[in-house]
Protein backbone atom coordinates (compact mmCIF):
# COMPACT_ATOMS: atom_id res chain seq x y z
CA UNK A 1 0.00 0.00 0.00
CA UNK A 2 1.44 3.14 -0.71
CA UNK A 3 2.46 6.14 1.79
CA UNK A 4 -0.10 8.50 0.46
CA UNK A 5 -3.79 8.27 -0.64
CA UNK A 6 -4.55 8.71 -4.53
CA UNK A 7 -5.31 12.14 -5.60
CA UNK A 8 -7.34 11.93 -8.47
CA UNK A 9 -8.65 14.69 -10.65
CA UNK A 10 -12.33 14.26 -11.54
CA UNK A 11 -11.93 17.48 -14.00
CA UNK A 12 -9.66 14.96 -16.67
CA UNK A 13 -12.90 12.67 -16.66
CA UNK A 14 -14.45 14.98 -19.44
CA UNK A 15 -11.66 13.91 -21.26
CA UNK A 16 -11.14 10.50 -20.15
CA UNK A 17 -13.74 8.86 -17.66
CA UNK A 18 -11.91 5.58 -18.44
CA UNK A 19 -8.94 6.58 -16.80
CA UNK A 20 -10.13 8.22 -14.18
CA UNK A 21 -12.23 4.82 -13.39
CA UNK A 22 -9.25 2.77 -13.01
CA UNK A 23 -7.71 4.87 -10.83
CA UNK A 24 -10.71 4.70 -8.49
CA UNK A 25 -11.07 1.33 -8.63
CA UNK A 26 -7.49 0.75 -7.55
CA UNK A 27 -8.16 2.86 -4.58
CA UNK A 28 -11.00 1.22 -3.75
CA UNK A 29 -9.55 -2.18 -3.81
CA UNK A 30 -6.87 -0.74 -2.12
CA UNK A 31 -8.09 1.48 1.04
CA UNK A 32 -11.73 2.45 -0.11
CA UNK A 33 -10.28 6.01 0.13
CA UNK A 34 -9.23 8.77 -2.07
CA UNK A 35 -8.58 12.66 -2.50
CA UNK A 36 -10.38 14.07 -5.11
CA UNK A 37 -9.47 17.63 -6.79
CA UNK A 38 -11.32 19.23 -9.64
CA UNK A 39 -14.70 18.98 -8.08
CA UNK A 40 -15.90 21.97 -9.58
CA UNK A 41 -17.44 22.98 -6.39
CA UNK A 42 -16.96 27.53 -5.98
CA UNK A 43 -15.25 27.45 -3.24
CA UNK A 44 -17.98 29.97 -1.65
CA UNK A 45 -19.92 27.48 -0.89
CA UNK A 46 -17.52 25.86 1.10
CA UNK A 47 -16.31 28.68 3.03
CA UNK A 48 -20.13 29.72 3.87
CA UNK A 49 -21.56 26.87 4.99
CA UNK A 50 -17.80 26.73 7.00
CA UNK A 51 -18.65 29.83 9.06
CA UNK A 52 -22.16 29.44 9.28
CA UNK A 53 -21.53 26.05 11.08
CA UNK A 54 -19.37 27.63 13.29
CA UNK A 55 -21.64 29.97 13.95
CA UNK A 56 -23.74 27.52 15.19
CA UNK A 57 -21.63 25.73 17.40
CA UNK A 58 -20.41 28.98 19.17
CA UNK A 59 -24.17 29.45 20.25
CA UNK A 60 -25.11 29.52 23.55
CA UNK A 61 -26.28 25.73 24.87
CA UNK A 62 -29.95 26.46 25.19
CA UNK A 63 -29.81 27.59 21.79
CA UNK A 64 -28.64 24.59 20.50
CA UNK A 65 -30.31 22.26 22.63
CA UNK A 66 -33.48 24.03 20.92
CA UNK A 67 -32.76 21.89 18.11
CA UNK A 68 -31.83 18.56 19.44
CA UNK A 69 -32.08 15.64 17.24
CA UNK A 70 -35.99 14.42 18.28
CA UNK A 71 -34.89 10.82 18.42
CA UNK A 72 -32.24 8.52 17.92
CA UNK A 73 -33.58 7.29 14.42
CA UNK A 74 -34.25 10.79 13.23
CA UNK A 75 -31.05 12.32 12.04
CA UNK A 76 -31.61 15.59 12.09
CA UNK A 77 -30.39 18.93 14.12
CA UNK A 78 -28.38 19.14 17.34
CA UNK A 79 -26.26 16.44 19.49
CA UNK A 80 -23.75 17.30 21.93
CA UNK A 81 -20.92 15.89 23.02
CA UNK A 82 -21.10 12.46 24.43
CA UNK A 83 -24.40 11.57 22.92
CA UNK A 84 -22.60 9.44 20.25
CA UNK A 85 -19.74 6.38 20.15
CA UNK A 86 -19.04 5.56 16.92
CA UNK A 87 -16.71 2.77 17.82
CA UNK A 88 -19.93 1.04 19.48
CA UNK A 89 -21.15 0.22 15.99
CA UNK A 90 -17.83 -2.21 15.98
CA UNK A 91 -18.95 -3.62 19.79
CA UNK A 92 -16.13 -1.73 21.19
CA UNK A 93 -16.97 -0.47 24.67
CA UNK A 94 -15.23 3.34 24.62
CA UNK A 95 -16.18 6.56 26.25
CA UNK A 96 -18.07 8.38 23.97
CA UNK A 97 -16.91 10.74 21.53
CA UNK A 98 -16.07 14.35 21.85
CA UNK A 99 -17.65 16.22 19.45
CA UNK A 100 -20.68 17.98 18.77
CA UNK A 101 -22.48 17.97 15.66
CA UNK A 102 -25.29 19.18 13.39
CA UNK A 103 -27.47 16.67 11.08
CA UNK A 104 -29.17 17.98 7.80
CA UNK A 105 -31.43 15.13 5.62
CA UNK A 106 -32.97 16.00 2.10
CA UNK A 107 -34.27 19.33 1.91
CA UNK A 108 -37.89 20.10 -0.03
CA UNK A 109 -39.41 17.08 0.65
CA UNK A 110 -42.42 16.72 -1.35
CA UNK A 111 -45.44 16.28 1.19
CA UNK A 112 -48.16 14.30 -0.82
CA UNK A 113 -45.71 11.43 -2.30
CA UNK A 114 -45.78 7.56 -1.09
CA UNK A 115 -42.47 7.02 -1.87
CA UNK A 116 -41.76 9.48 1.24
CA UNK A 117 -43.94 8.41 3.34
CA UNK A 118 -43.01 4.88 3.59
CA UNK A 119 -39.24 5.96 4.03
CA UNK A 120 -40.38 7.80 7.52
CA UNK A 121 -37.41 9.06 9.58
CA UNK A 122 -35.14 8.95 6.49
CA UNK A 123 -37.68 11.82 5.47
CA UNK A 124 -38.48 14.05 9.11
CA UNK A 125 -37.84 17.18 8.50
CA UNK A 126 -35.32 18.88 9.61
CA UNK A 127 -34.78 21.53 12.06
CA UNK A 128 -33.24 25.35 11.93
CA UNK A 129 -31.85 28.03 15.08
CA UNK A 130 -34.34 30.57 14.81
CA UNK A 131 -31.19 32.71 16.47
CA UNK A 132 -28.87 31.80 13.13
CA UNK A 133 -30.78 32.21 9.78
CA UNK A 134 -27.84 32.28 7.76
CA UNK A 135 -27.49 28.63 8.29
CA UNK A 136 -30.19 27.08 6.59
CA UNK A 137 -29.33 28.67 3.68
CA UNK A 138 -25.44 27.57 4.09
CA UNK A 139 -26.41 24.07 5.07
CA UNK A 140 -28.84 23.22 2.26
CA UNK A 141 -26.66 25.05 -0.88
CA UNK A 142 -23.73 22.53 0.32
CA UNK A 143 -25.92 19.69 0.53
CA UNK A 144 -27.25 20.19 -2.86
CA UNK A 145 -23.45 20.56 -3.87
CA UNK A 146 -22.45 17.47 -2.23
CA UNK A 147 -25.64 15.47 -3.98
CA UNK A 148 -24.53 17.14 -7.56
CA UNK A 149 -21.05 15.80 -6.84
CA UNK A 150 -22.42 12.50 -5.42
CA UNK A 151 -23.83 11.73 -8.28
CA UNK A 152 -21.03 12.43 -11.01
CA UNK A 153 -19.35 10.23 -9.07
CA UNK A 154 -22.02 7.13 -8.90
CA UNK A 155 -21.09 7.62 -12.70
CA UNK A 156 -17.35 6.89 -12.14
CA UNK A 157 -17.82 4.28 -10.13
CA UNK A 158 -20.18 2.53 -12.34
CA UNK A 159 -17.59 2.99 -15.04
CA UNK A 160 -14.73 1.46 -12.54
CA UNK A 161 -16.53 -1.53 -12.00
CA UNK A 162 -17.58 -2.46 -16.08
CA UNK A 163 -21.52 -1.28 -15.34
CA UNK A 164 -23.16 1.15 -18.15
CA UNK A 165 -22.40 4.43 -16.56
CA UNK A 166 -26.11 5.29 -15.72
CA UNK A 167 -26.50 2.03 -13.72
CA UNK A 168 -27.17 3.53 -10.41
CA UNK A 169 -29.03 6.04 -11.42
CA UNK A 170 -32.58 4.35 -10.57
CA UNK A 171 -31.13 3.52 -7.18
CA UNK A 172 -30.20 7.05 -6.39
CA UNK A 173 -32.87 9.50 -7.67
CA UNK A 174 -34.14 10.10 -4.51
CA UNK A 175 -31.33 9.48 -1.96
CA UNK A 176 -31.68 9.39 1.59
CA UNK A 177 -28.23 11.27 2.45
CA UNK A 178 -27.00 12.92 5.52
CA UNK A 179 -25.36 16.31 5.82
CA UNK A 180 -22.94 16.63 9.39
CA UNK A 181 -21.29 19.56 10.56
CA UNK A 182 -19.34 17.71 12.79
CA UNK A 183 -17.37 20.37 15.51
CA UNK A 184 -14.35 19.38 17.39
CA UNK A 185 -14.07 21.47 20.58
CA UNK A 186 -10.72 22.00 22.55
CA UNK A 187 -10.12 19.81 24.99
CA UNK A 188 -9.81 21.85 28.76
CA UNK A 189 -9.47 18.55 30.19
CA UNK A 190 -7.55 15.28 29.67
CA UNK A 191 -9.64 12.99 27.99
CA UNK A 192 -10.39 9.67 29.34
CA UNK A 193 -8.86 6.25 28.46
CA UNK A 194 -9.45 4.88 24.50
CA UNK A 195 -11.54 8.33 24.43
CA UNK A 196 -11.19 10.43 20.81
CA UNK A 197 -13.02 12.74 18.84
CA UNK A 198 -14.59 10.35 16.74
CA UNK A 199 -14.25 6.04 17.78
CA UNK A 200 -13.22 3.84 14.99
CA UNK A 201 -15.73 2.82 12.94
CA UNK A 202 -16.86 1.84 9.00
CA UNK A 203 -19.49 3.95 7.29
CA UNK A 204 -23.20 2.23 6.72
CA UNK A 205 -22.91 4.80 3.53
CA UNK A 206 -22.52 3.82 0.39
CA UNK A 207 -19.44 6.61 -0.21
CA UNK A 208 -18.63 9.38 2.29
CA UNK A 209 -17.09 13.00 1.00
CA UNK A 210 -15.78 14.94 3.81
CA UNK A 211 -14.24 18.41 3.77
CA UNK A 212 -12.11 18.82 6.58
CA UNK A 213 -10.20 21.92 8.33
CA UNK A 214 -5.88 21.99 8.27
CA UNK A 215 -5.51 21.47 11.95
CA UNK A 216 -3.87 18.78 14.03
CA UNK A 217 -6.40 15.97 15.55
CA UNK A 218 -7.84 14.77 12.30
CA UNK A 219 -8.44 11.57 10.40
CA UNK A 220 -7.13 8.09 10.43
CA UNK A 221 -7.42 5.44 8.38
CA UNK A 222 -6.80 1.39 9.33
CA UNK A 223 -4.42 0.02 6.50
CA UNK A 224 -4.43 -3.67 5.72
CA UNK A 225 -1.34 -4.29 7.74
CA UNK A 226 -3.51 -2.77 10.86
CA UNK A 227 -1.49 0.38 11.28
CA UNK A 228 -3.11 3.69 11.51
CA UNK A 229 -2.40 6.07 9.02
CA UNK A 230 -3.30 9.87 8.83
CA UNK A 231 -5.14 11.29 6.25
CA UNK A 232 -3.93 15.06 5.73
CA UNK A 233 -5.99 17.49 4.60
CA UNK A 234 -4.65 18.59 1.20
CA UNK A 235 -5.87 21.87 -0.24
CA UNK A 236 -9.02 22.26 -2.93
CA UNK A 237 -9.49 18.33 -2.45
CA UNK A 238 -12.07 16.42 -0.73
CA UNK A 239 -11.72 12.55 1.21
CA UNK A 240 -13.96 10.20 -0.20
CA UNK A 241 -14.38 6.56 0.99
CA UNK A 242 -16.54 3.60 0.51
CA UNK A 243 -18.65 2.35 3.05
CA UNK A 244 -20.53 -0.80 4.03
CA UNK A 245 -23.47 -0.69 1.47
CA UNK A 246 -21.31 -0.22 -1.45
CA UNK A 247 -18.90 -2.63 -0.24
CA UNK A 248 -21.31 -5.45 0.04
CA UNK A 249 -22.77 -3.75 -3.41
CA UNK A 250 -19.02 -5.09 -5.08
CA UNK A 251 -18.98 -8.23 -3.09
CA UNK A 252 -16.34 -6.87 -0.44
CA UNK A 253 -14.50 -6.22 -3.72
CA UNK A 254 -14.02 -2.61 -3.16
CA UNK A 255 -13.43 -2.21 0.98
CA UNK A 256 -15.24 -0.05 3.62
CA UNK A 257 -12.11 0.88 5.73
CA UNK A 258 -12.06 1.60 9.48
CA UNK A 259 -11.18 5.08 10.06
CA UNK A 260 -11.76 7.59 13.27
CA UNK A 261 -10.63 10.72 14.63
CA UNK A 262 -8.04 11.37 16.72
CA UNK A 263 -7.18 13.87 20.05
CA UNK A 264 -5.15 16.75 18.73
CA UNK A 265 -1.98 16.21 20.88
CA UNK A 266 -1.88 17.31 24.31
CA UNK A 267 0.45 20.46 24.27
CA UNK A 268 -1.92 22.02 21.96
CA UNK A 269 -5.31 20.64 22.74
CA UNK A 270 -6.67 23.35 24.72
CA UNK A 271 -5.99 25.40 21.77
CA UNK A 272 -7.13 23.34 19.60
CA UNK A 273 -10.46 23.06 17.60
CA UNK A 274 -11.46 21.64 14.20
CA UNK A 275 -14.88 21.56 12.22
CA UNK A 276 -15.63 19.25 9.09
CA UNK A 277 -18.25 18.57 6.77
CA UNK A 278 -19.57 15.08 5.84
CA UNK A 279 -21.71 13.87 3.67
CA UNK A 280 -23.11 10.49 3.96
CA UNK A 281 -24.39 9.62 0.46
CA UNK A 282 -26.97 6.71 1.07
CA UNK A 283 -29.23 5.10 -1.97
CA UNK A 284 -32.58 5.57 -1.86
CA UNK A 285 -34.71 4.25 0.62
CA UNK A 286 -36.01 0.76 -1.17
CA UNK A 287 -32.90 0.48 -3.06
CA UNK A 288 -31.84 -3.17 -3.25
CA UNK A 289 -28.32 -3.41 -1.97
CA UNK A 290 -27.29 -7.35 -4.01
CA UNK A 291 -24.24 -8.29 -5.65
CA UNK A 292 -22.74 -6.51 -8.86
CA UNK A 293 -23.03 -8.73 -11.49
CA UNK A 294 -19.54 -7.99 -12.53
CA UNK A 295 -18.25 -8.84 -9.02
CA UNK A 296 -19.99 -12.72 -9.20
CA UNK A 297 -18.59 -15.63 -10.80
CA UNK A 298 -18.88 -18.98 -10.10
CA UNK A 299 -15.81 -19.27 -7.74
CA UNK A 300 -16.61 -16.12 -6.12
CA UNK A 301 -20.70 -16.26 -5.54
CA UNK A 302 -22.43 -13.52 -3.94
CA UNK A 303 -21.59 -13.20 -0.36
CA UNK A 304 -24.80 -11.52 1.36
CA UNK A 305 -28.63 -11.78 0.92
CA UNK A 306 -30.39 -9.03 -1.14
CA UNK A 307 -31.39 -6.29 1.30
CA UNK A 308 -33.74 -3.13 0.64
CA UNK A 309 -31.26 0.16 1.66
CA UNK A 310 -34.02 1.34 4.21
CA UNK A 311 -33.88 -2.67 6.29
CA UNK A 312 -29.83 -2.38 5.87
CA UNK A 313 -29.59 0.95 7.72
CA UNK A 314 -32.20 0.13 10.21
CA UNK A 315 -29.71 -2.52 11.24
CA UNK A 316 -27.01 -0.56 11.50
CA UNK A 317 -28.36 2.41 13.54
CA UNK A 318 -29.57 -0.38 15.72
CA UNK A 319 -26.26 -1.63 16.69
CA UNK A 320 -24.96 2.00 17.22
CA UNK A 321 -25.95 2.92 21.08
CA UNK A 322 -26.74 6.49 22.29
CA UNK A 323 -25.75 7.63 26.08
CA UNK A 324 -27.36 10.73 27.96
CA UNK A 325 -25.07 14.21 28.39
Amino acid sequence: MSSALPLIDLARARTDARAVATQIDTACRDTGFLLVTGAGIDPAIINEARRASRSFFALPYPAKQAVARPHPSHIRGYSGIGTEALAQLEEHAVPPDLKELFDVGPPHVPADDDYYARAGASFTPNVWPVELPELQPALVTYFHAMADLAQRLAHLFALALDLPVTYFDPMIDRHISILRANYYPRQLTPPLPRQLRGGAHTDYTAYTILWQETVAGGLELLDRAGHWRAVPPVADSFVVNIGDSLARWTNDTWVSTMHRVVNPPPEVAATNDRLSLVFFFQPNYDAIIECIPTCQSAERPPRYAPIANGEFLAQKFADQQYVAT
